[in-house]
């Protein structure tokens, strides 16, 4: 709303920006009246430029869509189990700095431009989820869009959306069993500052993921070269360390990480300390960014399918 209160007021300056410069033209004095044309003109193009890509941020907010399927899943012990893995080695990152999938943090304090407030959300009986159908959590994981129909913009950025469908239903049981805790995370968790609202419209902030409507299989579990594979798809990893893992770009959103063929030097022990410790074979402490990221929660099994994965990437 103060968005748009915001954008009104702009609307109205740069309609008073023409109507100044109409007025300018009518001066007699050849000097005055071009330079109130001019500076009119330019002022008017600048406020309207502001408009524009504001109106075109608006829109894009306004635009994700995707189904709500229609399932009631069955909170089996093994996927709640399942679940509980997931939620510590994935979500814990963003929705356990307060307490167990709690919610509570801003991510948008680490974004160095004010871009808006993202807070991650309780995701306990304490939260909003709980009056959530089970089609619409497994919609705001898959497709980052929550069950009023809004857009979960960092939910979307990241690539929770290549979890499997039986990985999401392992979630859900997972969040269905938890106990109330923690407080009310704000609704709607994501909401962006006029800056990031025009930043989006110009096409300098992504608008998340594409949207997945169809069905998501995922490889046996185990330490595996194919189970690793579907482990680095769906975590961040290439958001820090590049599309191919082969180092971070600059003008990335996430942190520039380090090229992963460095993985290939290293023994399976080393890797898994590694990822519980933060502190890498050489002893040098990994990025600050690092720590925060759960997969060093992941049980042994995992770690060493992930190696698989990395130690058999084509060279850089």
């Amino acid at each position: 709303m103060e968005n748009i209160i915001i954008l009104s007021v702009l609307m109205a300056i740069a309609a008073l920006l023409v109507w100044s410069g109409v007025r300018a033209y009518r001066i007699q004095n050849s000097f005055l009246k071009w330079s109130g044309v001019g500076l009119a003109a330019v002022l008017a193009v600048v406020v309207s430029s502001v408009n524009a890509v504001t109106i075109a941020g608006i829109v894009k907010q306004h635009g994700r869509s995707a189904p709500v399927p229609d399932l009631k899943v069955e909170a089996t012990p093994e996927r709640i189990v399942r679940g509980k893995g997931l939620a510590d080695g994935y979500c814990s990152g963003c929705h356990s700095k307060t307490g167990t999938l709690t919610g509570g943090a801003d991510i948008g304090q680490d974004i160095p431009i004010p871009v808006g407030s993202f807070v991650s959300s309780n995701l306990t009986p304490a939260g909003r989820v709980k009056i959530w159908s089970d089609g619409e959590i497994f919609r705001a994981i898959r497709n980052g869009i929550d069950a009023d129909g809004r857009w979960l913009a960092m939910m979307s950025y990241t690539n929770s959306g290549r979890l499997s469908d039986e990985d999401i239903k392992a979630l859900i049981a997972y969040i269905r069993s938890l106990p109330a805790a923690g407080e009310q995370t704000p609704n709607p968790p994501d909401q962006f500052t006029l800056l990031g609202v025009a930043m989006l419209g110009a096409g300098m902030l992504p608008s998340g993921k594409p949207v997945v409507t169809g069905s998501v299989t995922a490889p046996p579990k185990g330490p595996t070269f194919q189970f690793g594979e579907y482990i680095v798809s769906y975590q961040d990893c290439r958001e820090c360390h590049g599309a191919r893992l082969t180092g971070g770009v600059p003008g990335q959103i996430g942190p520039l990480g380090p090229d992963l063929n460095l993985v290939k030097g290293w023994k399976l022990a080393e890797f898994i300390a590694t990822m519980r410790t933060g502190i890498d074979p050489n002893g040098h402490a990994l990025s600050e960014q690092m720590p925060w990221r759960p997969i060093g929660r992941m049980d042994d099994d995992e770690l060493t399918a992930v190696y698989e994965y990395l130690t058999h990437l084509p060279g850089s």
